[in-house]
């Protein structure tokens, strides 16, 4: 198949301002007080981590077109699967039957159920036990195509349902659609979790990933995070996993306008909670079959100049690396005890890595009113957090109940050097970009033997990891 040479679709969606506002909130494990009572809280930026890579292809290109057109790799389900040893999960029957992955995004995706079955057929996916999609934050709006808030977010629910499918195909999936992203000064976020606070009193699902996140720096306050994450400090109660990504941006972030970089170091929260696991971005380099070929790094196309051209349209460098870091508004967890030299007295994120470089993007099949119907490269740590979910509820399925809160057994199981954690030992997310005609770098953090502030504990090897964890975990 030949690919078109043409300039990147740029950012699925651009930063999406989300105004805070009226929940009352929680301490560290607070009880959850009165809505009402709330006051306005800190308007802030929530993005979803996603990018396209390329032009719309009629077939799913595959590694090798690719790099023959764009001089990057892009990677099919059954590549995926090879690359995290599934296969042999598969085999014994562990795909995830009996666990519900849960994935929360504003607005969904109209034409999610017939985009995932082309996507099964395609790529001979069996169907999942059940795609329900539900709306208890309030009813969606008529999607918009012309609104490029509504597609962005739908590419998001695309990303996200397919690549947890691909890693789960027997978990059944709840797409849990919220009724505002930020239009024309609404809120947004409260929604979302309100919208999970449901599902999790609900018991709707075992694991919940989530594919956004807002600049810790844009909280004017802590406070302001406190009531929002009330619905973490649920899902902790009721022992359901929650994942959300670190972001795109390496070591920055953006400030509240959503296009001006940060000229130091910035994190990306929920990622950031302790309550949450934060999945970092690697790069895998995979042969046809999906069989590495060298061992993953850490995923940074700064200064990349052909994956920059088909991202930005130009050769950079730019910001477009995993996130990773400490936290401004987090205090080391317990859990990160062991770790503490890198950490120091902060939360340190990522938790642990999956799949998200540009160079190395996942096909993905869309059909979303207002875009050309065809496949997709996709990138981004929008990818790690549901391919993490699906190891999930692979580990749920073995240990016959829901994890809840894995950040403890993660770092356990590292500090034993089980053979399910892979080490990343190579990478950095450092990024440049220029700024007010001046060009900034900031300096970000290197992967290391053990646990780094980039690339967490590791990526995994499903084929141990997935019963080490349900083990632990017990």
């Amino acid at each position: 198949m030949r690919l078109k040479r043409k300039s990147v679709f740029a950012a699925s969606t651009g930063a999406l301002v989300v105004t805070l506002a009226g929940l009352a909130g929680t301490g560290a494990l607070g009880t959850t007080g009165d809505p009402t009572a709330a006051a306005q809280l800190a308007t802030v930026k929530i993005y979803p981590d996603i990018r396209h890579v390329g032009d719309v292809e009629k077939a799913p290109p595959t590694t090798a077109d690719c790099e023959a057109a764009f001089h990057v790799a892009c990677y099919q389900p059954g590549q995926i699967q090879q690359a995290y040893g599934l296969p042999p999960l598969y085999r014994q029957r562990v795909t995830g039957k009996g666990t519900t992955i849960v994935i929360v995004d504003s607005f969904g995706s109209p034409t999610i159920k017939s985009d995932l079955r082309t996507f099964d057929q395609t790529f001979r996916l069996p169907a999942p036990p059940s795609l329900k999609v539900i709306q208890p934050a309030g009813r969606v709006p008529a999607f918009n195509p012309s609104s490029a808030d509504m597609i962005g977010w739908a590419g998001e629910t695309t990303l996200d349902v397919e690549y947890a499918h691909t890693i789960a195909p027997g978990a059944s999936i709840l797409l849990v659609e919220t009724p505002v992203s930020e239009t024309e000064g609404v809120t947004g976020f409260p929604q979302i979790v309100e919208a999970e606070n449901y599902v999790v009193n609900h018991h709707l699902g075992d694991v919940i990933t989530q594919s956004f996140g807002a600049t810790e720096a844009t909280f004017p306050k802590k406070k302001d995070v406190d009531v929002l994450r009330q619905a973490y400090v649920n899902a902790y109660r009721h022992k359901v996993t929650v994942l959300a990504s670190a972001g795109d941006t390496g070591a920055t972030d953006v400030e509240s306008d959503g296009a001006t970089f940060y000229e130091h170091p910035a994190a990306d929260w929920p990622a950031s909670d302790p309550l949450v696991t934060g999945l970092g971005g690697t790069q895998l380099n995979l042969d046809a079959a999906g069989n590495h070929r060298t061992p993953d790094t850490v995923w940074n196309d700064t200064y990349n100049a052909a994956t920059q051209q088909f991202i930005y349209g130009d050769n950079g460098p730019n910001p477009l690396a995993t996130g990773g870091g400490k936290s401004e508004l987090f205090r080391r967890p317990s859990y990160q005890n062991d770790v503490s030299p890198q950490v120091a007295a902060d939360r340190g994120i990522p938790d642990v890595s999956m799949s998200a470089a540009c160079n190395g993007a996942v096909d993905v099949y869309q059909s979303i009113p207002g875009t050309m119907p065809g496949w997709y490269p996709t990138c981004g740590t929008s990818e790690a957090s549901p391919e993490f979910a699906g190891i999930v509820a692979l580990a749920d399925q073995v240990a016959g109940h829901s994890l809840g809160l894995v950040n403890p057994e993660l770092y356990q199981l590292a500090q034993r050097r089980e053979p399910g954690i892979v080490p990343v030992t190579a990478g950095n997310n450092t990024v440049s970009f220029t700024q007010d005609n001046k060009l900034f770098t900031v300096r970000g953090f290197s992967a290391r033997k053990g646990y780094s502030t980039v690339a967490g504990v590791g990526t995994v090897n499903a084929r141990f990891f997935v019963p080490e964890l349900a083990h632990a975990a017990r």
